[in-house]
């Protein structure tokens, strides 16, 4: 456990568990699943790749020999490295100090390092969720709130489901594997909304669909 989190009576937890409370899950993100898939660092060495080509076709275009066009597109290369560290940096630091936690009643979303959040998601309020699964196993789990709940996706990123801005979907980001923490919330969401008598919420895979559609008191800063 880190320094900044020695606080915790349970890992990933602000507080005790109530009586009648367990824990049925715990987990994080891979960082390095979180760096290509969240902060893009393929993308991004892609993009000072081509950078560097660029250069070398321009010096040889304007006269340059090959020898002078490959010493002038080199610069290029230290500025990469460091943006690519500090990318890599965050995706390791938001890994490190992130979990999550899923019990009988509710899911908590401990993350951030500057400042540490930890978000009840109580099932409830949890309309249907979506499941992610790439073929490798990893994937994300998001969670469609029932309206009128909502969290900010400035507060959740990165633990968000991309392209959800208007009604942001909180989201166990880039899971090394993804089968375990769906499974256990597919049955404690359909548990909790027997016991509520509502309707069972949904539990979608959308790992081979083009649109992803939805697994199915209010969220609340801990």
């Amino acid at each position: 456990m880190s320094v900044e989190h020695d606080f915790e009576p349970i890992r990933g937890l602000p507080g005790d568990l109530p009586q009648g409370e367990t824990i049925l899950w715990q987990g994080e993100p891979d960082w390095i699943l979180m760096a290509r898939r969240v902060f893009r660092v393929d993308w991004v060495a892609a993009y000072f790749v081509l950078l560097m080509m660029w250069r070398v076709v321009e010096g040889t275009a304007d006269g340059q020999d090959l020898g002078a066009a490959l010493l002038a597109a080199a610069w290029v290369a230290p500025i990469g490295m460091v943006g690519l560290g500090l990318l890599v940096g965050l995706a390791y630091l938001n890994s490190r100090t992130t979990v999550y936690t899923l019990t009988n009643r509710r899911l908590v979303m401990r993350f951030g390092a500057a400042m540490t959040k930890a978000i009840n998601i109580p099932y409830k309020i949890i309309e249907s969720a979506a499941v992610n699964q790439l073929a490798d196993g990893s994937g994300d789990v998001a969670l469609q709130l029932m309206k009128p709940n909502k969290i900010s996706v400035v507060l959740l990123w990165p633990h968000a489901r991309p392209g959800f801005i208007v009604q942001p979907q909180p989201s166990l980001r880039c899971l090394r594997d993804a089968t375990k923490p769906a499974a256990v919330l597919a049955e404690a969401l359909r548990l909790t909304h027997e016991q509520t008598h509502a309707t069972t919420p949904r539990v979608d895979d959308v790992s081979k669909a083009s649109n992803g559609a939805g697994i199915g008191a209010e969220p609340a800063l801990a």
